[in-house]
């Protein structure tokens, strides 16, 4: 297996601010508890150990047993459930979508990060237990986002009416997206593997949270992975103190503001991923799930008639917490609430917004998390590895957009020169002795003798132009085999792994897929991986 990485930085997908974190910049020290490396997690280890409840442990345990009760699940799954509630296990935790057919490539990326790590923190504390664990977004409720996966350029789409959190939609239509994904197959194997997997998940299952728990158990099954769906009564029991505060007190509309502020202060380039607002829960029943909001001393379900008094409301907390849906703001707390957690790992985007968050865990006397960016990865066949070699390309030259990617290359294999720095350089020093005449002469000439150097400039830059467009044209083959081999590694001129589908490549590897993914991958790198199968 050959593997090759650049920074983050270079391959122009990622922001300043993840790429900042990356670096160790001082100033965003502030805003994450303790950097991705092997021995920050002895304190984080500490630190959670001293703070989390044995309680806890148990309410978590016996929800996870009735979660995965008559599934066929691995001996290490079992093991690694019975496991939490032991003083000595912890976890390691990634979140997602409940993507159909998993959606991007990038959600298999962000599980086998999760299992390496705990792999890596096994071999470096042996006294310890950890314990991958994959949380299933059942609350969401954005159903445009997660009802569709590509594959062959084509957009496979569930077609259905929605409401409410997508965990608990009835999995009715998706043997017409079945149907559509058998036309597209070519007969085989692994086609035939494809096929039983998207219909024993989504056929065999009644609702979206059972078909993705069968889908990622069935994937990752040696490896131990726990699935946790945490839309449950007795886990948002344990969550209600934090429930009350956030609607009662807006604890955390008042901290993450403050963040966000001085994050901004930092740097005016920082992208805020996402803003708090004075109540960061919805209120969710069957069918359901919409804002709470304040108003005139009364609490209201936004495009609802539900509206409770204070005292009301405290009452529903108690009585009925599963009702509060926690929202992109408070949905990590609750994650660390409920789980002997050590670290998070999530996509650029994800880790931008836990960036935000950390005083308002402090305010609460919650344990932040180690914050770990997910692995990303281009894979490339083998065949596409000779064609890089050939056309003599290097990993770095895919990142750049298509048109500077193009006159790189055409620079590079061109028999003449298509390169006027030189001369843009040389007409620069014979403009300096201009400038230096006019100023002796007359000063009013000065704009004169620029506005002349920035006419020869731009008549330079066109015939540079000109010359590479008449290369392109002469080097056409060799231009379409490069913009081919482009387009197949970076779809839509995006990155791979945000487009594909993991079946396009179980089609070529099979069972491999996800063994050659743990080989390949390696969390605490923290650089991109470009992966040769």
């Amino acid at each position: 297996m050959e593997v090759d990485c650049i920074s983050f930085r270079q391959t122009g997908y990622f922001s300043n601010l993840i790429c900042d974190y990356l670096s160790e910049k001082e100033n965003l020290k502030p805003f994450y508890h303790r950097f991705p490396n092997l021995e920050a997690f002895q304190k984080q280890i500490q630190e959670k150990q001293q703070t989390f409840p044995l309680e806890n442990r148990s309410v978590l345990a016996r929800v996870l047993e009735e979660q995965y009760a008559g599934m066929d699940i691995s001996k290490k799954t079992k093991s690694n459930i019975a496991l939490l509630r032991d003083e000595l296990t912890f976890t390691v935790v990634t979140g997602h979508q409940l993507n159909l057919f998993t959606g991007p490539l990038y959600f298999l990326y962000k599980i086998v990060s999760t299992i390496k790590l705990t792999e890596a923190l096994k071999k470096a504390y042996p006294q310890y237990h950890f314990v991958p664990v994959y949380w299933m977004a059942t609350e969401d409720h954005d159903f445009e986002e997660i009802n569709y996966f590509n594959f062959r350029g084509k957009k496979l789409q569930w077609s259905k009416d929605a409401s409410g959190a997508v965990g608990k939609l009835d999995t009715e239509g998706l043997d017409q997206v079945l149907e559509a994904f058998t036309q597209i197959l070519e007969p085989g194997k692994n086609s035939d593997s494809l096929k039983a997997l998207f219909e024993q998940a989504y056929l065999e299952n009644n609702d979206l949270s059972s078909a993705t728990r069968y889908l990622a158990n069935e994937l990752f099954k040696p490896y131990g992975l726990v699935i946790l769906d945490a839309d449950d009564h007795r886990l948002k029991t344990l969550l209600t103190p934090y429930i009350k505060k956030d609607i009662l007190e807006n604890s955390s509309f008042t901290k993450v503001t403050e963040a966000i502020a001085e994050l901004r202060e930092l740097d005016g380039q920082y992208n805020i991923q996402v803003n708090p607002r004075e109540i960061n829960y919805f209120y969710l029943q069957d069918g359901l799930r919409e804002r709470i909001v304040e108003k005139d001393g009364k609490y209201q379900v936004l495009n609802t008639e539900l509206e409770f008094s204070r005292e009301q409301l405290v009452e529903t907390i108690d009585s009925r917490p599963e009702r509060f849906s926690p929202n992109v703001i408070t949905r990590p707390l609750y994650q660390e609430v409920i789980l002997p957690n050590l670290c998070y790992i999530g996509g650029g985007g994800e880790l931008a917004y836990w960036l935000e968050l950390k005083s308002s865990f402090e305010a609460l006397e919650i344990p932040f998390p180690i914050l770990l960016l997910r692995n990303s990865a281009v894979l490339l066949s083998e065949k596409q590895g000779r064609k890089m070699e050939k056309l003599g390309l290097k990993a770095s030259d895919l990142f750049l957009k298509q048109s500077s990617f193009i006159n790189k290359k055409i620079r590079e294999i061109s028999n003449i020169e298509i390169d006027f720095s030189p001369q843009k350089q040389l007409l620069e020093e014979h403009f300096e002795s201009l400038y230096e005449l006019a100023e002796q002469t007359d000063p009013s000439f000065l704009g004169a003798v620029k506005a002349q150097e920035v006419k020869q400039k731009k008549g330079l830059d066109h015939l540079e132009k000109r010359l590479l467009k008449a290369q392109k044209r002469k080097l056409k083959d060799q231009v379409i085999r490069m913009t081919d081999l482009q387009n197949d590694l970076f779809p839509n001129q995006s990155l791979q792994e945000r487009n594909q589908n993991f079946s396009e490549l179980y089609l070529q590897l099979g069972d491999d897929l996800i063994p050659f993914l743990m080989k390949a991958l390696d969390p605490l790198q923290l650089e991109f991986l470009i992966a040769k199968y």
